[in-house]
């Protein structure tokens, strides 16, 4: 049984999971899944790194989290953070040729160690390219919308069957955890798999909230 990421790639706290859910399942036979959540889907107005919000949730949160995790990670200095829509509509394409969780990770690495624009056609092609998907299929795709439908419908999926409301949102099996769990936590919930007892879902430190009315990460 997979454990499955509810993300959005402008959430840097989605990139810190990853890093623990890697050592915890290191060895294991469990697959990560990704899925789209977005934090702030059109018209809702994304970041701006000039607004105070941003850099200081960085300095007391992220950074922090990511120096224990032994991540590198910056705050990208792109005002407004991109939209996400077209890159999940090129994850889509990904997942369908088993390449979600690699073009996932590229994404998040591009956007928060590079600072690469993400909502860039040409960007997204390349990231694509990287992972094993031809550059111009995933050009025609974005143009044509081959997989939008597909992406809304994930979106209700999870807002509406998920309940989803921030990210990263982590399923293992019956528990749910809205935002990282700690190493121990999560090695406890990849034991529960193969029990499958039923689990509430826990708050956890390192989440994004998506209320439009709140600041976000």
């Amino acid at each position: 049984m997979p454990i499955t990421i509810y993300t959005d790639y402008v959430c840097p706290y989605c990139l810190l999971a990853e890093r623990v859910i890697e050592d915890v399942i290191e060895g294991l036979d469990v697959d990560i899944h990704w899925r789209p959540y977005e934090l702030r889907p059109e018209p809702v107005p994304t970041l701006r790194i000039e607004d105070p919000y941003l850099p200081q949730v960085w300095e007391q949160s992220v950074y922090p989290m990511a120096e224990r995790l032994g991540v590198p990670i910056k705050l990208p200095s792109l005002s407004p953070q991109p939209r996400t829509d077209k890159a999940f509509e090129v994850f889509a394409m990904a997942d369908e040729q088993g390449l979600g969780h690699e073009f996932s990770m590229r994404a998040l690495q591009a956007f928060f160690q590079e600072e690469k624009d993400i909502g860039h056609t040409e960007i997204l092609a390349d990231l694509g390219t990287e992972v094993g998907l031809e550059h111009k299929a995933v050009l025609q795709a974005l143009a044509d919308g081959t997989y939008r439908e597909r992406h809304r419908e994930a979106l209700r999926h999870a807002r509406e069957e998920m309940a989803i409301t921030s990210v990263p949102t982590i399923v293992v099996g019956e528990q749910i955890f809205r935002g990282i769990p700690s190493p121990g936590e999560l090695r406890r919930a990849v034991d529960q798999i193969t029990n499958a007892k039923p689990i509430p879902a826990t708050e956890t430190a390192g989440v994004a909230q998506a209320n439009p009315g709140q600041q976000e990460h």
